[in-house]
């Protein structure tokens, strides 16, 4: 029995006739940029998040460019953030010319330890942007206190924790600014690339609208130097199809998560920590177990889909060689790279398909 690391296909076949509409709408209207599908979904996400202003874009990566745009940061700014976690994040922080600071990962959860921030932080820190890992959020009230105290702007980067929450607060709206992305294995994903901003700062929210399209203030009238990073209409109806059945998905990949908990409880794996003030989207479902490589590839030869989030971390890429950092810089995240291993995970996963996984596991290990 084969199947697929995350089953897009089921998803859309449960609702294809209410996308299936949706996208005949956008069609017929031949409003694909910009279209009211866009603002509509806006709003939809200042409801479900319950943040004062939402900007919808292109994708998860020009989101956290333009957070950052948005607050000015500048070359030979500093920004803290974690080094176990997608490109993208430490990407666009020396896309801007700042020099991103990495802070090591909490071992249960690989989120950025908080405990481990404020000795990073210099005169020339603009921000802190911690990341929600996997599905679940950081811990964003100590954050918070070290960047008020500091005076510094946060950006959460929650491409992975649409639908989480932290203190019974929804992630993307913890912080003054949060980033997300729709990519289509997200929990929200749509059906290409697509992204959000997120801000309680009116200000902020107008200057993004702007940024966005290319620092336009109205027509042809340019008050900043901006960029394409639109969300296309066609993206928007989707999303807002399936925005409605996100809470129920959540709750099936949370009972999945518990179940795949049991079935591998007294195997010599790790399963993940969800803190006891969150709640997780469940992005990955993500062990952690030693000799990794063997078990993945013993796991392959059966049918069975695995990945693995992440295999190096940020500071040992080629392209922060620039930074310095050697192997041992980071030890706990180092060591996080060599063991983790995403499991099969989706709201259309079934209990069969866990099973069969679980089982590869205990005959390999």
């Amino acid at each position: 029995m084969k199947f697929g690391f995350i089953d897009l296909k089921a998803q859309y076949q449960a609702y294809k006739a209410d996308i299936d509409q949706a996208i005949a709408d956008v069609v017929n209207s031949a409003a694909f940029i910009m279209g009211p599908q866009v603002a509509s979904f806006e709003k939809d996400l200042q409801n479900y998040t319950g943040s004062p202003f939402t900007i919808g874009c292109a994708n998860g990566t020009d989101a956290l460019m333009l957070a950052m745009m948005a607050i000015d940061i500048q070359p030979g700014d500093e920004i803290i953030t974690s080094p176990f976690t997608f490109i993208a994040t430490g990407e666009m922080i020396a896309l801007m010319g700042a020099k991103p600071v990495f802070v090591d990962i909490e071992s249960d959860t690989f989120n950025i330890d908080a405990s481990k921030i404020e000795e990073k932080i210099t005169s020339k820190t603009k921000a802190i942007i911690p990341v929600s890992l996997f599905g679940q959020p950081a811990d964003m009230q100590v954050i918070d206190a070290i960047a008020e105290k500091h005076e510094l702007y946060i950006i959460e980067d929650a491409a992975q924790s649409f639908g989480a929450s932290y203190q019974n607060k929804k992630s993307c709206n913890l912080s003054a600014l949060a980033t997300t992305s729709f990519f289509p294995s997200k929990p929200l994903g749509c059906f290409g690339d697509g992204g959000a901003v997120f801000t309680s700062d009116e200000k902020l929210a107008e200057k993004i609208k702007m940024l966005r399209v290319h620092g336009e203030s109205e027509r042809y009238h340019h008050r900043y130097i901006g960029m394409n990073g639109r969300l296309d209409t066609l993206q928007a109806a989707v999303l807002q199809v399936k925005l409605k059945h996100l809470d129920d998905e959540i709750k099936v990949r949370n009972e999945l998560a518990a179940h795949y908990n049991t079935l591998l409880a007294g195997l010599n794996v790790i399963v993940p920590a969800v803190k006891e003030d969150c709640t997780s989207a469940w992005a990955q479902y993500t062990i952690r177990v030693k000799d990794r490589d063997t078990l993945r590839e013993a796991l392959t030869e059966q049918g069975i889909p695995t990945a693995v989030h992440y295999p190096i971390p940020l500071h040992l890429q080629e392209c922060f060689a620039c930074l310095n950092l050697k192997e041992g810089s980071f030890p706990i995240a180092e060591q996080a790279a060599k063991e983790v291993m995403s499991l099969p995970m989706s709201a259309f996963l079934t209990r069969e398909q866990q099973v069969l996984t679980v089982d590869a596991i205990t005959k390999a290990l």
